[in-house]
């Protein structure tokens, strides 16, 4: 009888981390992250504990044999063990040599370094194994990037697959390790901090406090285990793991430089598989709480799109305003913006608010994630990486869109070549009566240097517009339609027939069935095409998909094809580096023509 798979499905997802439950999705009884168990381990709850191992070093290479400790493969009738050779593994740094004895194996894959680079039967691979297991972990986690190199490799190339990196993993890193998506750890460095009598904890590594009665056992040691799991479980659910990873991550340097690696090589490959979501669990937070929270892809991405692509909407490209941020979000609720706001009282200028670590964001752009959902300590001082940034973003904003005056009411100081910036705080409040008095005269007198006086024609199209070439890269689906309703809520009609909403607390489009055909025209929305014998009822799985793109994004609307037909839409629920393997659903119908 043959190796069987592993049942799993997706409880949640955030970014390249996972919470599975594993064995039958209608009862399962086991999750992950999670453990795995050595034959010298203390037995732990099956919830925390899903897998036992045992590794015969008799030989070489080694053996290794993993078995679930219940029923946890379809049809989930026994328990079942999976094997794996080692193999001969060549330390990372010989991988030019093309060497050595590669591991094998179906359920249980082992990988390294070496094979990564050498192994044409990765590449050839057309399942999901149930584990992968990444065997020179060790090594990789002190060379510079290679740890993070090689997760991004397995994780993109194995959704499906549950990832182990054996030996490094500890309560102060569980968090890390998931964020950069790992779903198993063993206790391997927690028997070696026993041994020494030093207790593991979520901070990194003690030595016990005797007053408090603690003690370096292994029960200890799994008391610290499964509240870090706990802990890593519930931020992957609630959308906080970067919070909880940056956290941990100072429990020492090496983990700090482990982040700083996954970021950086996720920036780079985020352009190419549909990393970024469109948003993040609605109504959540991107808590911006350390200075690594500024290497987060989604804050550098906000930060290139601003500085480099966004257009203001056509009728305010030509007196900037320059604001402070406010604590409340959007800005606009708060009550220092409903001041600057009186202040201003024209529809001809472009506010633009300063604030870290996103840099700027434009008054159209602040209900839209994550701009609308971001939090971060307010104190009202800058670090010069902050500024930094922030003048180049105002530099490059100027640059491209050809400003004729900026009124900057900030509190930062800017100079930009060939153009005043009128700095209205003098040194004051932003919200002192003179300053915004201030405010209103500077603003007035650019705006009469510009001659827009007139009401500007349908402004809050040209808004939707410049919303939408940001999110979508398009608003030609826009030419010709009306908005009618008040705000928050826009409907847009188009001939008298309603194709879109624009809903601010998701900081998205909603489009109607009727828009579809339209969108598709355009080349507006992303498209799949599902297989020609799929019957398609119902939300959309990985066995329904023929063909996708690449660059999905989480939280995006598709056009969903079949037989050369448009048959409908859905929203994505996973990223393009998931599809077509990923585990459980893949996007949600929305729509059915």
């Amino acid at each position: 009888m043959g190796e069987r798979a592993l049942g799993r499905d997706v409880v949640s997802r955030h970014r390249f981390a996972r919470f599975f439950s594993i064995g039958d999705r209608r009862n399962p009884n086991s999750w992950t992250p999670g453990l795995i168990l050595s034959e010298e381990d203390q037995d732990l709850p099956l919830s925390f504990a899903p897998f036992s191992l045992s590794r015969n070093t008799e030989f070489l290479p080694a053996k290794s044999v993993i078995s679930t400790r219940s029923n946890l493969c379809f049809p989930f009738d026994s328990l079942d063990r999976w094997e794996m050779d080692e193999g001969l593994i060549l330390p990372p740094s010989l991988v030019e040599s093309d060497s050595g004895e590669f591991g094998d194996g179906i359920e249980l894959l082992p990988i390294s370094w070496n094979s990564l680079h050498h192994d044409e039967r990765i590449t050839a691979i057309d399942f999901q194994p149930s584990m992968v297991v990444l065997t020179d972990s060790p090594q990789l986690a002190n060379l510079p990037g290679m740890l993070e190199r090689a997760l991004l490799t397995i994780r993109t190339k194995f959704p499906a697959s549950l990832v182990w990196t054996p030996g490094i993993a500890g309560p102060d890193n569980c968090a890390l390790l998931s964020w950069m998506g790992v779903d198993v750890f063993d206790l391997s460095r927690s028997r070696h901090a026993s041994s020494l009598g030093v207790l593991l904890t979520g901070t990194g590594p003690r030595h016990p406090e005797e007053t408090s009665g603690e003690d370096s056992s292994m029960k200890s040691q799994c008391e610290y285990w499964m509240h870090a799991i706990s802990q890593t479980r519930a931020a992957i659910r609630n959308g906080s793991l970067r919070e909880l990873a940056e956290r941990s991550s100072t429990s020492s340097p090496r983990s700090v430089e482990h982040l700083r690696w996954h970021d950086r090589l996720s920036c780079e490959i985020s352009n190419d598989l549909g990393i970024l979501p469109i948003s993040e669990n609605i109504g959540g937070k991107l808590r911006c709480y350390s200075f690594e929270s500024r290497n987060d892809p989604v804050v550098k991405d906000w930060r290139t799109r601003v500085a480099e692509k966004h257009m203001p909407p056509e009728h305010q490209r030509n007196v900037m305003v320059l604001l402070p941020c406010s604590a409340k979000k959007p800005y606009k609720l708060s009550q220092s913006h409903s001041r600057f706001r009186r202040s201003l009282r024209s529809p001809f200028v472009h506010e633009v608010m300063v604030t870290a670590p996103l840099g700027l964001v434009p008054r159209e752009l602040e209900e839209i994630w994550p701009a609308a959902h971001y939090d971060i300590p307010v104190t009202g001082d800058w670090d010069s990486d902050e500024l930094d940034s922030i003048r180049y973003m105002v530099s490059r904003l100027v640059e491209r869109v050809g400003y004729s005056s900026i009124v900057n009411h900030s509190g930062v100081d800017f100079e930009i070549e060939g153009i005043e910036v009128v700095d209205t705080r003098a040194g004051e409040t932003a919200g002192s009566k003179s300053a915004l008095s201030r405010l209103q005269n500077e603003v007035e007198i650019a705006l009469e240097n510009t001659g827009l006086i007139e009401f500007p024609e349908r402004p809050r199209m040209m808004t939707l517009k410049s919303i939408s070439r940001f999110l979508l890269d398009s608003d030609s689906w826009l030419d010709g339609s009306e908005i009618r309703g008040r705000p928050p809520i826009l409907t847009i009609f188009s001939n008298g027939v309603q194709i879109a909403k624009w809903n601010p607390r998701r900081g998205m489009f909603s489009f109607s069935k009727s828009s579809l055909e339209l969108l598709d025209e355009l080349g507006v929305l992303k498209r799949i095409v599902l297989n020609d014998e799929v019957s398609w009822s119902g939300d959309i799985f990985p066995s329904y998909i023929d063909s996708f793109d690449p660059m999905i994004r989480a939280g995006e609307e598709l056009l969903v094809f079949q037989k050369s037909r448009l048959v409908g839409s859905a929203r994505s629920v996973a990223p393009g580096w998931e599809w077509p393997h990923g585990p459980g659903k893949l996007a949600k119908a929305k729509h059915r023509l």
